[in-house]
């Protein structure tokens, strides 16, 4: 006797007669799938509400600004930006900002008037390299402009990190600084990583008043986001009394709303409006003169920092609100259409698997669609924000791909497989070892990356966690002696890499348990015998 339910698949749920109740525990088995589906995405992009630091009747100081579009970047030839672009963006940041900062003169020369006519002022800098040539360009036109439009310009800044990446040596600035002060009526600044006026006093005395970039993020020793303020305090501080009595703005302080974790600063929406608005409540009850890092989501940024470089802005790239200033706040703001691939993900693997073999496999089926809806939704999610190059976009791809195939070698597996489904299981049976090797080789690329340069990538934990499951749960015969290497380089790199993270990043230990299971596959194949 069987038990059919031809409402559900074109050919119906068949259930062998010894199994008892298994139309109830394949119902089961699907509403537990779909509540941790839509759980899982719901609880990534819960709202969460914080106090408002800005409002119609409220602006805040400053925030750096830097006007390209997303498909544009400062090194693209010919560089050309937009005057409808900076129009627009200026009277958007009119409603937020008093004053907007800028880092290079080349190309800003609309910017003044448009500053002008939507009631902004200026901090306008010249961008100071190792090239005489490029730097003296940059400085004659800052004090151009300053001397043309005093009535908007506030105060200039002669280079931007600079000392940081040893272009030029503290009396060189030093003597920079003091040329633009002789020509120019504004307050004069130099801008870098406060330990690098420390490493350089020599330039403080040519200064007006010192700027120095406070980015807990990036800190040789990061701090979480609960210690990133009380941090920010402390340096503010000593330079306070170091420097007094010469004022100290804080010129650059944020936080990235995506990429990777490090040690324990984990980015994030909610985190960044949470060190912005208590950063802001802090610095205006202190006193403090601050310029928020940056306007706008820059995207080129990736290409040198890696995906969290193309996300500090209080905007995204398509200048939407991220909630950052006022209002709820949420991780994932896309979350409803990574919950409907999920579904349709889901459903797909429901149809693949058609009629299940047992009760069992009834079961595994829907929790199966289940961890795969979410796992190849998070890595889309991961790779929309991360991939910046062709072949970014392409190893995404060549990863989902895989996915979907592990994924229907799974539900055909739990299928009674008649017709094209025994034809596309023996398919994908022959090559499973292959999936396998493909999924350990991943595996051991992307280790070696975190390993031996991890600063600028992303943990791809969940490219590889439905791989590692599936063939951890039913090994597969594969090619032994690649097999054997890959379990022996993966296996070998977890220590040095949690080591390198440092034993409280969550994303580090997320890897390092899908590698263990990765491992574990690729151990157990070692052990299947031809036939």
């Amino acid at each position: 006797m069987q038990v059919r339910c031809a409402a559900l698949f074109p050919d119906g749920l068949t259930m062998p007669a010894t199994s008892r109740f298994p139309f109830f525990a394949y119902l089961f088995a699907c509403l537990l799938g779909l509540f941790a589906l839509g759980g899982y995405w719901y609880g990534l992009g819960q709202p969460v509400v914080l106090p408002d630091v800005a409002s119609a009747t409220h602006k805040l100081q400053c925030a750096s600004y830097t006007p390209f579009d997303k498909d544009q970047s400062p090194f693209d030839q010919p560089f050309k930006l937009r005057p409808e672009r900076m129009d627009a963006d200026l009277a958007l940041l009119a409603t937020r900002f008093e004053c907007i900062r800028t880092y290079s003169m080349t190309g800003l020369e609309a910017l003044p008037e448009l500053a002008r006519k939507h009631g902004l002022k200026l901090m306008i800098g010249a961008w100071v390299n190792s090239n005489p040539v490029d730097t003296a360009k940059e400085v004659e036109l800052l004090i151009a402009e300053a001397n043309a439009n005093p009535d908007v310009v506030s105060a200039v800044i002669v280079g931007n990190e600079t000392l940081l990446r040893k272009e030029v040596t503290g009396a060189q600035l030093a003597k920079l600084i003091n040329h633009v002060k002789s020509h120019v009526k504004q307050p004069v600044t130099y801008a870098d990583v406060w330990e690098f006026w420390l490493k350089h006093p020599e330039v403080a005395p040519a200064v007006d008043f010192l700027t120095i970039h406070l980015l807990p993020y990036w800190e040789d020793d990061p701090s979480n986001i609960d210690a990133a303020l009380q941090h920010v305090a402390e340096v503010r501080q000593i330079f306070g009394s170091r420097f007094a009595p010469k004022d100290v703005m804080i010129g650059e302080t944020g936080w990235p709303s995506e990429g990777r974790q490090r040690e324990t600063a984990v980015p994030s929406r909610v985190n960044e409006a949470k060190f912005i608005r208590g950063f802001v409540a802090m610095a205006e009850q202190q006193g403090w003169h601050y310029n928020l890092i940056e306007a706008f989501d820059q995207p080129w940024k990736r290409a040198s920092e890696g995906a969290v470089g193309g996300y500090w802005g209080l905007f995204d790239a398509d200048r939407q609100d991220k909630g950052v200033l006022a209002g709820p706040v949420t991780n994932v703001p896309f979350w409803p259409q990574w919950l409907a691939v999920g579904g349709l993900i889901f459903l797909g693997t429901l149809m693949l698997g058609g009629r299940v073999r047992s009760t069992r496999a009834a079961l595994m089926l829907p929790l199966l669609g289940a961890v795969a809806a979410c796992s190849i939704g998070t890595w889309g999610e991961l790779a929309r924000v991360t991939s910046r190059f062709a072949d970014e976009w392409i190893w995404a791809a060549l990863l989902s791909g895989l996915n979907f195939l592990v994924l229907a070698h799974a539900a055909l597996f739990l299928s009674t497989r008649t017709g094209w489904r025994e034809r596309a299981f023996n398919a994908l049976e022959r090559r499973a070892g292959w999936l396998l090797a493909a999924s350990g080789f991943a595996a051991g690329v992307m280790m070696l990356a975190l390993v031996f340069e991890p600063r600028y990538r992303s943990f791809p934990s969940a490219a590889l966690l439905l791989p590692a499951l599936v063939y951890l749960i039913r090994p597969v015969r594969a090619p032994r002696r690649e097999i054997a290497l890959l379990a022996f380089i993966i296996g070998a790199s977890i220590a040095p890499q949690l080591y390198r993270e440092g034993l409280f990043n969550q994303q580090a230990w997320g890897w390092a348990l899908v590698c263990l299971l990765m491992v574990a596959a690729l151990w157990r194949s070692l052990r299947v015998r031809k036939g």
